[in-house]
């Protein structure tokens, strides 16, 4: 059987992202990140973010990006929400297109469907998204920003 492609869910209007190209990245981290695991990609509001974040974990604000890993191991990875708004605020920020940051919350977000958590894990996710940032030709993760 091969391995599934990820799902890319569109709720908002995104000027200045290649639909196309999204989902060849998400393809891209599937199978090389992932292991040839599908995973689920939401991009919508600020709004909705909040909504999952409060609901799911409990904490009443938006986010750029949540992650949320498959209850049984194995099929799924599981799924993610990005916020296109925020991601396009940080792509201002940090000088680069919007494009290229819903890459980085993606890529973050997948380290996450993983099981890493830079939170607890003394490094391990942080050398992980730097290893693959540079690999696939992204400027500086969420990880490293903070670090700075």
């Amino acid at each position: 059987m091969s391995p599934q492609k990820p799902t890319l869910l569109f709720r908002v209007s995104t000027p200045g992202v290649s639909r196309r190209n999204l989902r060849g990245f998400a393809e891209q981290l599937g199978s090389e990140l992932a292991g040839g695991r599908s995973f689920e990609c939401l991009i919508t509001d600020d709004r909705e973010l909040r909504r999952l974040n409060r609901d799911f974990l409990k904490k009443d604000y938006a986010t750029d990006v949540l992650s949320f890993p498959a209850a049984e191991p194995g099929g799924l990875l599981g799924e993610l929400a990005i916020s296109f708004p925020r991601a396009k605020q940080q792509a201002a920020e940090h000088g680069h297109a919007v494009e290229q940051e819903l890459e980085i919350l993606m890529l973050h977000g997948v380290l996450h469907l993983l099981g890493m958590d830079h939170e607890t894990d003394r490094g391990r996710m942080a050398r992980a998204e730097t290893k693959w940032r540079a690999a696939l030709g992204l400027p500086h993760g969420l990880i490293e920003r903070v670090a700075q």
